[in-house]
């Protein structure tokens, strides 16, 4: 896709049926994905299964002569006890993105909108037993209440999930070591047209990131979205959300503004075009725009 100047490459590694709908988004009555059956299948609901469509992907944006990466996905050979998708994964992200131009060197900035394991996982990469950074040249800009959360200060979140302390010590830790990280809060504008901007809910330190070039707008906006029906529903949290009532008080917010502002909402898991425009719809809630594919 192209927004103003920005060039924005998509780099899926994995798409398919994830996890039960119901499940996914507990907070949804399940008669409400048959009713927008027309709106979330396939691309997004397999309704012989019942089953959430999602996809595991890493947006490059190109703009001003940088080129900046946003969540590196899952990650190669992590130990990630009880989810059989990330578990000891070898996937080939790297080639995936030598194949659209896109060397680690060449890298100037990574983005984590979020620590979970599925946005830090490419952070790093082991040389001869040993986690470095995959992207020596990049500051990596993370969330630091999420880096304080999961991190030891924070008992690596609480100790409630012990794949926390492994995500911290392998996708996290190894960029402090080497110099690599940028820990922001609030807002933080690190170029021209591109600001990150704090919604927590999702995690503590949950993010987007909005883009602006030649009046045209995006908002990339990580976990706050894992399925088109919290547009529709935009009361109801995912399973994976910390705190479900303040996620959804910040959906409501970013999708409003985006509603508004005319911006291509865009977020890490949706399959099918994976971005699309959001409207206000009556009685005070949103309805679906065009795909990106559609446009």
């Amino acid at each position: 896709m192209v927004l103003g100047d920005v060039e924005i490459l998509r780099v899926v590694e994995w798409r398919g049926a994830f996890l039960p709908a119901g499940d996914l988004v507990p907070d949804v009555a399940p008669g409400v994905w048959a009713d927008h059956r027309d709106a979330l299948a396939p691309d997004h609901w397999d309704p012989v299964g019942d089953l959430a469509v999602v996809a595991l992907q890493t947006w490059v944006l190109r703009i001003g002569g940088m080129t900046v990466l946003i969540d590196p996905g899952v990650g190669n050979g992590r130990e990630r006890p009880g989810n059989p998708l990330f578990h000891m994964r070898e996937g080939d992200l790297p080639g995936r993105l030598a194949r659209a131009g896109v060397r680690p060197e060449d890298v100037d900035v990574v983005v984590n909108t979020h620590l979970h394991a599925d946005h830090v996982g490419w952070n790093t990469h082991d040389v001869d037993g040993e986690w470095v950074p995959t992207f020596p040249n990049a500051r990596y800009l993370l969330p630091a209440a999420d880096d304080a959360y999961f991190g030891p200060a924070g008992g690596y979140g609480g100790g409630a999930h012990p794949v926390d302390r492994l995500v911290h010590e392998d996708s996290v830790a190894p960029l402090h070591r080497a110099g690599r990280v940028r820990l922001w809060e609030g807002v933080h504008r690190f170029a021209d047209g591109l600001t990150l901007e704090s919604v927590p809910g999702h995690t503590p330190g949950s993010s987007v990131l909005r883009v602006e070039s030649g009046g045209d707008r995006a908002v990339f906006v990580g976990d706050l979205l894992h399925s088109p029906v919290q547009i529709l529903h935009p009361g109801a949290a995912s399973c994976f959300c910390l705190d479900p009532v303040r996620a959804a008080a910040g959906r409501r917010r970013v999708l409003g503004r985006a509603a508004d502002r005319s911006e291509l909402v865009v977020p890490a898991h949706f399959g099918g075009a994976g971005a699309v425009e959001v409207r206000h719809a009556p009685g005070g809630g949103f309805a679906l725009g065009p795909w990106a594919d559609r446009r």
